[in-house]
């Protein structure tokens, strides 16, 4: 008699499964997130199992051994040649590691991995491009418009994990790139492909597999309406490096950021600028968003900002303007956290008695970079002032520091790196916390602000 088939429901938003369908997940509370899916056999469960055991990829594995016993092996990394890219990885590809590019659709993610794919293409050992989405004739084409066609990069077009997984063996290349992971199913898996379920059985064992013959393994990934990685959250923790593409499609500049990195450090940026041959990198972006800026216009201000080890200056505008009595004033940012600023124009309400409670209040980051950090609590305050004075700030200056809810301005963190850059593209003069004051390095000087209304007086806008 034959057994019947177990199902779930399982929400393609958290992951979390659930014995019967419902409207609303109960886990992440998103609406008609809940698809039915296959639950696997004892039998595909003792296969997955058996994988790599046995006569498998990694032969029979050893039991527990002490610490000091296991061999340790040196890590050892190879370089791209694109230098942006390999700064965010922490100096080159380690081997056996794996990476997940996330981004929006048309943010460059296919170019950049078929970039890298060709960089890491040689005659000892081939580098192989999976493509799940488009067809080997797309993908030449896109190769030839980045103007290098390699003899040694190998195309694939599978979707199936287990035929991927036997070309990989059978290869050894220098690096495996998959695009996407949402278009990749297992055979042993009885749900649709860009399920949670395949999306989590699927890369389990292409990792497993490049892991256990040390093969780097990129895997590209869609992202979701909240601009996460699609599928579940387990996928990022599986990863060793997850990056995330970030930009507008209608500007060049493309930002790819990452915010995990077992062999790096985190929230290490590298900016590219997208053309007709591919993503070029900016070696100097600092210059880059500051180029535009207006002289002698209120409301504009510099901040040495901090991106993993990489000092950024960046422009921070603000504009205000009378609501007219219409509603509540409007409070936007773009590249800054939207509740953060609201916080500063209430410490300006509080300590300084500044009335903007009927202005509209807009802030931007022009470039489109996001600083996530609070040393830029400072400088957007400041340039809310000077749009709302009239008054410009000196184009010399640069503000940086925490502003706490008191008014007071705390300290940052590696003032040296940021202000040798501010010293190097030409700036004078900086206004921070104090006690900062004796890590000046040459051509700029510290003016030490206590709190708001210090700053302000320096800065000449109140």
């Amino acid at each position: 008699m034959a057994t019947k088939q177990k199902i779930q429901f399982v929400c393609q938003e958290c992951g979390d499964s659930f014995p019967r369908w419902e409207g609303k997940c109960s886990s992440c509370g998103q609406w008609n997130t809940l698809v039915e899916e296959k639950v696997a056999s004892e039998k595909s469960k003792t296969a997955t199992k058996n994988l790599f055991r046995g006569g498998g990829v990694g032969g029979v594995r050893p039991g527990p051994i002490p610490l000091n016993q296991v061999d340790v092996l040196a890590e050892t990394r190879r370089m791209t040649g694109i230098d942006e890219f390999d700064r965010i990885l922490g100096g080159g590809i380690v081997a056996g590691s794996v990476t997940l590019i996330g981004g929006e659709p048309g943010i460059g993610k296919s170019t950049l991995m078929l970039q890298v794919a060709l960089q890491m293409a040689g005659a000892g050992s081939p580098s192989l491009y999976v493509s799940g989405e488009e067809s080997l004739e797309q993908t030449r084409l896109r190769a030839g418009r980045l103007g290098a066609v390699s003899e040694h990069l190998l195309c694939l077009g599978e979707t199936q994990v287990e035929t991927i997984g036997e070309h990989i063996q059978a290869v050894r290349p220098s690096c495996v790139i998959l695009d996407s992971i949402q278009t990749a199913w297992s055979e042993e898996s009885g749900s649709a492909p860009g399920s949670v379920s395949q999306i989590r059985d699927s890369a389990a064992h292409l990792i497993t597999l490049c892991k256990h013959i040390h093969v780097p393994l990129f895997l590209v990934g869609h992202v979701t309406k909240s601009g996460v990685v699609a599928g579940p959250r387990v996928l990022e923790h599986m990863v060793d490096t997850v990056l995330y593409f970030e930009g507008d499609q209608h500007h060049n500049f493309r930002i790819l950021r990452a915010v995990k990195n077992r062999f790096g450090s985190t929230n290490e940026i590298g900016i590219f600028e997208m053309g007709g041959s591919g993503l070029a990198e900016v070696k100097n972006p600092s210059e880059l968003f500051l180029q535009e800026r207006p002289e002698g216009a209120s409301g504009s201000v510099v901040v040495p900002a901090l991106e993993g080890t990489r000092p950024l200056l960046v422009e921070i505008q603000a504009l205000t303007a009378p609501n007219g009595g219409f509603g509540a004033a409007r409070r936007s940012a773009n590249g800054l956290d939207q509740r953060r600023v609201a916080l500063l124009i209430a410490v300006l309400e509080k300590r300084i008695g500044l009335r903007m409670f009927d202005q509209d209040v807009y802030v931007n980051i022009a470039g489109g970079v996001k600083v996530e950090e609070p040393a830029a609590d400072l400088a957007a305050l400041s340039a809310m002032v000077s749009s709302f004075q009239g008054v410009a700030i000196d184009q010399k200056t640069v503000v940086l520091g925490e502003v706490g809810l008191a008014g007071e301005i705390r300290s940052v963190s590696h003032l040296d790196k940021r202000l040798a850059e501010a010293a190097r593209l030409g700036f004078t003069r900086a206004v921070t916390a104090p006690w900062q004051k004796n890590r000046a390095p040459a051509g700029i000087k510290i003016i030490g602000v206590k709190n708001v209304g210090d700053a302000l007086k320096a800065l000449e806008i109140y």
